[in-house]
């Protein structure tokens, strides 16, 4: 029997396609409510710890160095008031095998892949993840297809993505470059479907395990070189597996009172979906148009049920300007002698602006970085942006409007991380909850759950489905 290829009838398909190509049988962790088994889900499919250092340690992934920032550090206490200052760490994850630590999310990914029998992985992302499941794919012996969503509706590239796919394909996987739209959804389920490979997606719970040996990592180095626990972790925060993952692994270090922040590039008022937005944007991940979606409901990813879920984990979260990446990019060059990623260093930028506040005898820690490339640099990013009419001007970043113009800082005090309201987010997200699941009169776990999922309490939850309650009446 052939089975109908069109759009309607893939996405009707959509829910068994992804359930066959990931080995997991989710409905063993549903409650039938927004309420899931998610402990049970992470401990049952994925691996301990130590299976997963291990399984990553014996294809080149982790152990890779934590290094003290120390003329960034000097230059961010040069801006903050007497005893404040904290010292400014990295986690320098470009040091993996593919260049970001989305391989130790891939090498779990692929060695599970492999394990169940499968011939290939498929992966869809625009990232360093593409690279990732690539690499990992050649060292275990599997077929690779990455899909990428590359192009505007005019055959334009950003230069970001065409990088990647041209490590993607140094790796020997196949890659799949689409415009910007919904087809991407559709034909990652339709090769899933007619090839019959792993779904490695960065949600399953063997991907975001394999994030926490970065968490646990990073804890024991620092308790290492300096006898203490980090005071602040910050995370680029895009889909919510890097936070997610990294704080799972700390906690499993029982580092349980350090900070952990989110830090997103913000571009507010742009469209990830829009061809008319694509290309006006210099960022491809670890931006707003990602972090602030995947919070609010981290179930849109391509499983059933993600593992990645940022609220249960992120203390607080910030954004930071376009033209402040760029600025730490170069800075980051100039005075530690580390040439890394623009996208990698939006968690550094956030740092520097957040160091100031603290005291000098605090531990601020970047929890990753990534390799950088012809396409990835900042001189071809903001060549390409020019090209697409956005302005490049040197001055206050506070006067930068996503997709018109890219604002240089004139000077290292202008960097300034920017808090978004974290209870916004929460009721955001409770209120998607109430919204897809009719809970007028939720049950006792589903209250529990969303009290879990958006790291509060019961009384909070109550408090705010009443409210929506009410709303909906009134």
């Amino acid at each position: 029997m052939t089975l109908n290829k069109s759009y309607e009838a893939v996405m009707a398909r959509r829910s068994d396609v992804m359930r066959k190509a990931v080995g997991i049988d989710y409905d063993r962790f549903e409650s039938g409510s927004i309420a899931f088994d998610y402990d049970r889900m992470m401990q049952e499919t994925g691996y301990t710890l130590d299976e997963m250092r291990s399984i990553q340690l014996s294809c080149g992934v982790g152990r890779t160095p934590l290094l003290e920032l120390k003329n960034l550090t000097r230059l961010a206490r040069h801006f903050s008031d007497n005893g404040m200052g904290a010292r400014i760490l990295v986690k320098d994850e470009a040091a993996n095998p593919s260049g970001s630590f989305k391989a130790r999310r891939a090498a779990n990914a692929v060695f599970h892949a492999r394990k169940l029998g499968f011939k290939g992985v498929i992966a869809a992302t625009s990232g360093n993840y593409g690279a990732a499941v690539a690499s990992q794919a050649a060292m275990q012996g599997l077929n690779c297809i990455i899909v990428q969503e590359c192009y505007d509706s005019r055959g334009i590239g950003q230069p970001e993505i065409i990088e990647k796919a041209r490590k993607c394909e140094a790796f020997g996987a196949e890659v799949v470059q689409l415009t910007v739209g919904p087809e991407l959804f559709y034909i990652f389920l339709l090769l899933l479907e007619e090839t019959g490979y792993f779904n490695a997606s960065l949600y399953t719970p063997f991907g975001i395990g394999g994030v926490e040996t970065l968490g646990f990592e990073l804890v024991e180095q620092v308790r290492e070189k300096f006898g203490q626990d980090p005071n602040v972790v910050v995370c680029t925060h895009a889909g919510g597996g890097n936070l997610t993952g990294t704080a799972r692994g700390m906690l499993k270090a029982a580092c349980n009172n350090t900070q952990v922040v989110g830090a997103s590039v913000n571009l507010q008022g742009l469209h990830m979906a829009s061809d008319q937005h694509f290309n006006r944007k210099s960022f491809t991940t670890g931006h707003t148009g990602f972090g602030i979606p995947f919070a609010v409901w981290p179930d849109r990813s391509d499983v059933p049920r993600s593992a990645a879920r940022p609220l249960r984990y992120m203390d607080r979260y910030v954004t930071i300007r376009q033209g402040e990446v760029f600025y730490m990019t170069e800075a980051l060059a100039r005075l530690e002698g580390m040439e890394r990623g623009p996208a990698g260093n939006t968690s550094l930028a956030a740092a520097f602006s957040l160091a100031q506040a603290m005291p000098k005898d605090q531990i601020i820690v970047v929890q990753e970085t990534e390799y950088t490339g012809a396409g990835k640099h900042v001189q071809a990013q903001l060549s390409f942006a020019q090209d697409n009419g956005i302005e490049i001007l040197r001055g206050d970043p506070v006067m930068e409007i996503p997709g018109t113009n890219i604002v240089l800082p004139e000077h290292p005090s202008q960097i300034k991380a920017c808090d978004v309201d974290m209870d916004r987010l929460r009721r955001s997200y409770i209120r998607n909850a109430f919204e897809a699941n009719d809970l007028f009169h939720p049950i006792e776990s589903d209250v529990r759950f969303l009290a879990d999922d958006t790291k509060t309490d019961v009384s909070y939850v109550n408090k705010i489905i009443t409210e929506l309650a009410s709303a909906s009446v009134s």
